[in-house]
């Protein structure tokens, strides 16, 4: 994999960014950011109470996140873990790593749902969920990027991921029936 790529990690809540983001940033060597630090305390706030963000509510943390991709991220690669929910999202990011790749953690719902009430101490209220999905727009066949199924342990999950996202460097675009694990 190229080394100077930067990877988000991306998908509802509860798909095990944070997890799945830290063991490639691992497996690759690169450096590692939790897309969650990067809210302000007003976002926080309005999650933990069980307000979905709206779009003016997130253009400010995926700036912070470009920062970062810029930053640190963009001579050594980097892997960060944020929803990226929207098409416009992704592109806002692009606009600091053009060559960004998307890892698209994706489930069923219950086992989604399941993992989530499972956390313990995150902002974040399963009562959210829905309005998750409901902003979920797939990634594009036009958006480089990897689609990987979370059931499994972490572990498979990675390396899912990775074997996707070497595939999709060997092929150096996504086709259909690639990258997606």
């Amino acid at each position: 994999m190229s080394t100077q790529r930067v990877i988000v990690v991306m998908g509802v809540a509860g798909t095990g960014k944070t997890t799945v983001g830290r063991l490639l940033a691992t497996a690759l060597g690169i450096p590692y950011a939790e897309g969650d630090a990067f809210h302000p305390a007003a976002n926080v706030a309005k999650m933990s109470a069980g307000t979905p963000l709206d779009d003016a509510d997130r253009w400010p943390w995926l700036d912070a996140i470009g920062q970062w991709i810029r930053n640190c991220a963009g001579l050594r690669g980097g892997v960060v873990a944020a929803s990226s929910l929207k098409r416009a999202y992704r592109d806002r990011l692009r606009t600091s790593a053009p060559r960004a790749v998307f890892v698209h953690l994706t489930g069923e719902r219950p086992l989604i749902e399941e993992r989530m009430a499972a956390r313990k101490g995150h902002f974040m209220p399963t009562t959210l969920l829905d309005s998750q999905f409901a902003t979920l727009e797939p990634l594009q066949e036009d958006e480089a990027g990897v689609v990987v199924e979370v059931s499994g342990s972490p572990e498979e999950i990675t390396r899912r991921a990775l074997a996707a996202l070497r595939l999709l460097d060997t092929t150096g675009h996504r086709t259909a029936g690639h990258g997606t694990a």
